[in-house]
């Protein structure tokens, strides 16, 4: 995570509120949505509401909550003047792998440290899919420590002036305390989760300037590396746990961080098709190797480690942040190279929460502006933090908000709402296909592998729209508040 980054996105964003929502475990805040897959009352006895369409809605004032709404949105050939978003199943794009999270070391922790009930019942609620749980189906988890660990450390580290080429010291047992006994509650809950795997640092053994932040890998250490994340990946599935896909480093520009390494385009290059990539190859590991995972303002990075020949036939795709740039350079890779991936792998929120800023920045630009531009997962920051955003490492960012803050109670903050209004519908397997933005009406579609089709819509105004959505010829009106997020499904 590049903090400096994200204090200048808090402070383009403004002078954040404190705006938590606090929910217990298995609670359900009466009228407005607090329970997942909850809504409004629905009409009473004998009034049934006739709908070909399901909406839920977060309002940006709270008063809803990823709520589905009893309203009746019934399909029809009328026709009137009002804006249209026009749905077009035969424009198809790219497959989903997924939405959700990073489950950062201090996630698990904190997870971990939930009385057995009430951790079951919060797992499942996030990880299992069905009518009344959102349904993550997406994980990135940190290889060693990242900043938002308690402390810094990797899966070899030695005195100072010791080594370990042969990595003889290799172990992955630190994470058996917390990390891998969440993951395997969360895989018996969703077996086919997909897990991304971003190391902040090499064992500083191996580094330049022997240090957690900064440095870069010394070239006699590539090939050590490589078996570094051989060893990473087998001993992983050795506990059960299937790593699909790694970066090689998490922020490679950055080495400001605790812990940091800065590796360049033309290092990553070398790295993956002189070691990375044939070590893969040699261990038959099938585990994906995604560059960059970094800013959207430096494109120039994946595009110079896909335009090496050599690399580019061991690397899936590219991975990207938002802490710089724009969401439309994302589209600029994939123009360039077309048959390989595109992946959004962080964004934080900052505490205290603005819950209406970060609302709909986040739907703007990564659950709409992500997928528009490529994207096959959408995964926001840090899963869980405590109320005073720890823990964290010495330097390493110390206002990043969860997704839920575990504390006396579990609080849902905003982040778990914007992953909630795509995670729910947008299955693994979806395909993005075609709509349009209206004015202030900003959308993106999709075709879930039940055959439904998901439409999600942020109106970026201040006032209510009426609208209306058609598909196949015919439409529906529904209305959306200013600042307000709506899932419609059918």
């Amino acid at each position: 995570m590049n903090v400096v980054g994200k204090r200048n996105y808090r402070i383009r964003n403004g002078i954040f509120l404190s705006l938590f929502w606090v929910v217990l475990v298995g609670g359900c805040q009466k009228g407005n949505g607090g329970n997942p897959g909850g809504g409004d009352s629905p009409p009473g006895p004998g009034s049934p509401t006739t709908s070909d369409v399901s909406f839920y809605l977060t309002r940006s004032d709270q008063s809803a909550l990823f709520a589905k709404q009893s309203v009746s949105l019934v399909f029809s050939g009328t026709t009137n003047s009002n804006a249209t978003i026009e749905v077009d199943t035969s424009q198809v794009f790219q497959t989903m792998d997924g939405f959700g999270y990073c489950l950062t070391g201090g996630s698990a922790t904190l997870l971990q440290s939930l009385p057995p009930a009430t951790l079951d019942e919060l797992l499942k609620e996030l990880f299992l899919w069905d009518s009344t749980r959102i349904g993550v189906s997406y994980l990135r988890i940190s290889i060693g420590a990242s900043d938002l660990s308690a402390t810094t450390f990797t899966y070899d580290d030695m005195p100072a002036g010791q080594t370990d080429q042969n990595l003889a010291n290799f172990s992955i047992d630190r994470e058996k305390q917390d990390l891998i006994p969440i993951l395997k509650k969360i895989i018996a809950l969703n077996p086919s989760i997909k897990i991304l795997g971003s190391p902040w640092s090499a064992p500083v053994w191996m580094k330049t300037n022997g240090s957690f932040v900064g440095g870069s890998l010394k070239p006699e250490y590539y090939a050590t590396y490589a078996n570094y994340f051989v060893k990473y990946i087998r001993a992983m599935k050795a506990e059960g746990i299937t790593i699909d896909a790694i970066t090689p480093q998490n922020e490679p520009l950055h080495g400001g961080n605790n812990p940091s390494m800065v590796m360049t385009a033309t290092e990553q290059a070398l790295f993956i098709k002189s070691q990375l990539g044939p070590a893969f190859a040699a261990a038959g590991l099938t585990t994906k190797i995604i560059v960059y995972d970094h800013n959207a303002d430096r494109p120039d990075y994946p595009l110079t480690v896909l335009d090496d020949p050599a690399a580019r036939t061991y690397v899936d795709g590219s991975a990207f942040h938002l802490y710089g740039g724009s969401i439309n350079a994302l589209s600029q890779v994939h123009n360039a190279y077309p048959d390989k991936n595109i992946y959004f792998t962080e964004q934080w929120v900052g505490g205290p929460q603005n819950f209406a800023n970060e609302l709909q920045w986040h739907v703007e630009n990564l659950i709409i502006g992500a997928p528009r531009n490529w994207s096959r997962n959408v995964l926001e920051w840090n899963l869980a933090s405590d109320p005073s955003y720890l823990p964290h490492t010495p330097g390493g960012c110390d206002r990043c908000l969860g997704a839920i803050t575990i504390g006396s109670s579990v609080t849902r903050n905003v982040a778990y709402y914007i992953i909630a209004h795509a995670s729910k519908f947008v299955r693994p397997g979806s395909v993005r296909i075609g709509s349009n933005h209206s004015g202030g009406l900003l959308t993106v579609a999709f075709k879930n592998p039940e055959g439904k089709k998901v439409l999600i819509v942020l109106n970026k105004g201040t006032s209510q729209e009426v609208f209306n959505i058609r598909f196949n010829n015919k439409i529906v009106t529904p209305s959306l508040e200013g600042g307000a997020v709506g899932t419609y499904v059918w």
